[in-house]
Parts: structure tokens; C-alpha cells; sequence
């Protein structure tokens, strides 16, 4: 349902099909006729679906409605994740020590849901060689398999080359 719904005299349409607050039909009728069975039970007529033919109306507490609905949107938000992209910077020539601890961050950032932007910094000549970063990337992709996809390939773009990897979804139940 959407934000801006007509309720009560702002309906336009002259005929409406009429549901009550118990999802039963009451069928087609003259909107006024609508808007006076929504008072009797004091209630509200809300316009549901404006562009069906006739357009549908509802007969709800409105307010109580836009209570609940608010609601829902305020526990749906606690449940978002927003997913951030860590960087590990990487040279050509990383000893293995180096190597290893580059790939525990790597690793933690993915067990934290987060996707990990790995870079390799090429300087100077090293720019000539970069079979080598590619082989450290794939190596790097190769160790972390369990915990993460490749989101996009080692690629090249100036002195750098990037790949991004993605963590896998465990919530699979």
C-alpha cells in the first residue's frame, strides 16, 4: 500500500467496491453509501487500490493502521545490514609472514559480512611483472575459497590491480 492514500471524503471515485475490516466483500456501491457504513462502525475508508476498475476501498481503523505500519518498517530496518568494502593493500613482492597477516584481516572482514577490496600496488619496473600480483591474487582467492566468492576478477587499472571478493551467504535456512 502506498504512502498517500485517499481516506474517508478525499475518495474521488463516484462507484467503489467495498471490503470491511474483516476482508469480506460487501461489493460494489456508491461511495458516499461506503463512507456512511465506515462511520456507522466508526471507522475509517481508506482507498487501497485506486487504479482497479471500480477502485477498491477498505473499511479500517486508519490510524491504528499507520501505527503498525510504521512498526513494521522501524523492525525491518533493525534487520538491514549495511555491507561496507574493507581494503587490504598488497605489494608484489610481500613476504609470506607479511602475506599471512594481510589474509587474516582479509579473512576477518569477510567473517564480519563485509566485502574486501584487495589491491596490489605496483611501483616502478614491478609494473612490468604483473603476472606475479595476479599469481598473489588468485593465491589469496584460492585461500579464502571457503569463506568468499570473487565478486570481479583481477583486473588491471593504472599501477594497481583490484579484485573484490564477496562473502559467501551461510543464511541459507
Amino acid at each position: 500500500m502506498s504512502k498517500d492514500q485517499r481516506i474517508n471524503e478525499e475518495i474521488r471515485a463516484r462507484e467503489v467496491r467495498v471490503v470491511d475490516a474483516d476482508n469480506n466483500q460487501l461489493g460494489i456501491m456508491p461511495a458516499k453509501e461506503a463512507l456512511r457504513l465506515a462511520e456507522e462502525r466508526q471507522l475509517d475508508l481508506v482507498e487501497v487500490a485506486p487504479m482497479a476498475k471500480p477502485p477498491v476501498c477498505r473499511i479500517m481503523d486508519f490510524g491504528k493502521f499507520k501505527y503498525e505500519q510504521s512498526k513494521r518498517e522501524k523492525e525491518a530496518k533493525k534487520k538491514q545490514r549495511i555491507i561496507q568494502v574493507k581494503e587490504v593493500k598488497l605489494r608484489p613482492r610481500i613476504e609470506d609472514h607479511d602475506y599471512q597477516v594481510k589474509a587474516k584481516n582479509a579473512e576477518r572482514f569477510l567473517k564480519d559480512g563485509d566485502k574486501v577490496k584487495v589491491t596490489i600496488m605496483f611501483r616502478g619496473r614491478e609494473i612490468v611483472h604483473t603476472q606475479l600480483g595476479h599469481k598473489l591474487l588468485i593465491r589469496l582467492a584460492e585461500d579464502l575459497k571457503d569463506l568468499c566468492t570473487v565478486e570481479r576478477q583481477p583486473k588491471l587499472e593504472g599501477k594497481n590491480m583490484i579484485m573484490i571478493l564477496a562473502p559467501k551467504n551461510e543464511k541459507q535456512d
